[in-house]
């Protein structure tokens, strides 16, 4: 029986069906791929709840009794070796609950870890601490923790979020190497998720990539208004709240269906109000008004490592919402920016932080949060 927790309305974590809203047709046909033993790809903005939805599967019983499951999220990284880092972390984690032949055998397979092994200061026993500095070798203990999930008696599914940081790691063979690499190991199965469509998409169907044709291809979309109307009022009916279905509505509508959003402002909501509450509109924007003001020390450090143009072109973003104008003459004009040059160079860099995100061709702030604080301190 799952916890009933303090707050219902979780945020940026996994802790239960009864706690993660639909997703039923998305999680079916995960499954159906795994049975098929198909790898998939799966695309959608950050924040959409990609790595939600991998952990739900991950705790649907038939896949927790057939499988090892691993999941990564390496928005983070800059290299192979820290990719291999949070990898070998992530096995030893999930099967360290195992007898002790497997974990002997963990170390005789991953022999690049025995660096990793010490020995507990208080209790005496040994533990596993390996820290980033003690992989020597990266391509090495890539090359033994695919060994260790090749002879693994059981299949894994592993998940690897963000994988489009990949292209971004200062080896330049990434692609090649662990396409070659999971080819060899058939007993794995895989799920890429990724959040810059352009990226993900150019690495799994230009016929000129290693993993070409390699995947099945899905994007993950909004979950339906309804739904999520019905599972929200849920959750404050179980807690002895009344919310209308119209604030829900309202919420949704404002950050255009995203998870996170959704969630980080009824999860506000709910705090600030008490059992026995009919909760009306006007608790949305003092609920907001709470984030943004939580929030305000970051965003205002986030901006001063901005140059002017920058700031300046993230200030018209946030005035306009969405723009697909963005370098033309009447977009530089009417925000005072300097040149369509200029715009240019600042929307690359703004853009490889990922404070400004790219959908085809509409440029927008990432941070729903951000651009209405951006609004309100302009």
């Amino acid at each position: 029986m799952e916890q009933r927790l303090d707050n219902p309305f979780v945020v940026g974590r996994y802790v239960g069906g009864a706690y993660f809203c639909d997703r039923e047709e998305e999680t079916e046909m995960l499954v159906r791929q795994l049975r098929n033993g198909r790898d998939v790809a799966l695309i959608s903005p950050r924040r959409m709840g990609k790595s939600g939805l991998i952990h739900h599967l991950f705790a649907r019983p038939e896949v927790q009794e057939k499988y090892n499951v691993f999941f990564i999220d390496i928005y983070s990284c800059s290299s192979l070796k820290e990719m291999i880092f949070l990898l070998g972390n992530a096995i030893y984690k999930q099967l360290k609950p195992r007898r002790e032949i497997w974990k002997e055998r963990f170390f005789q397979i991953i022999s690049s870890f025995r660096v990793g092994l010490k020995m507990d200061a208080q209790s005496g026993l040994p533990v596993f601490d390996l820290g980033l500095g003690d992989i020597s070798s990266p391509e090495t203990t890539l090359d033994e923790i695919f060994r260790f999930l090749k002879e693994s008696d059981t299949p894994s599914v592993l998940a690897i979020d963000e994988f489009q940081q990949i292209l971004k790691f200062k080896e330049k063979n990434v692609e090649a190497l662990l396409r070659t690499h999971i080819q060899q190991c058939p007993n794995v199965h895989w799920i890429f998720a990724g959040s810059q469509r352009h990226l993900i998409q150019g690495m799994f169907l230009s016929p000129n990539r290693p993993f070409y044709q390699s995947v099945i291809t899905t994007t993950l979309h909004q979950i339906p208004i309804d739904k999520y109307c019905d599972f929200a009022i849920g959750l404050f009916e179980n807690y002895g709240k009344t919310i209308d279905k119209e604030i829900i509505e309202k919420v949704y509508s404002r950050y255009q269906g995203y998870t996170w959003y959704i969630q980080m402002v009824l999860n506000e909501i709910f705090d600030i109000t008490i059992s026995g509450d009919v909760i009306n509109i006007g608790v949305i924007d003092k609920a907001v008004n709470n984030i943004l003001q939580m929030q305000s020390d970051n965003y205002r450090e986030q901006m001063s490592l901005l140059t002017t143009t920058q700031k300046t072109l993230l200030q018209a973003l946030a005035r306009e919402g969405e723009v697909s104008d963005i370098t033309s003459v009447d977009f530089v004009k009417r925000n005072s920016l300097s040149s369509p040059a200029t715009v240019q160079s600042a929307l690359r860099r703004l853009l490889s932080l990922d404070i400004v995100t790219r959908n085809e061709s509409i440029y927008r702030i990432t941070d729903f949060f951000l651009s209405q604080w951006l609004r309100q301190n302009i």
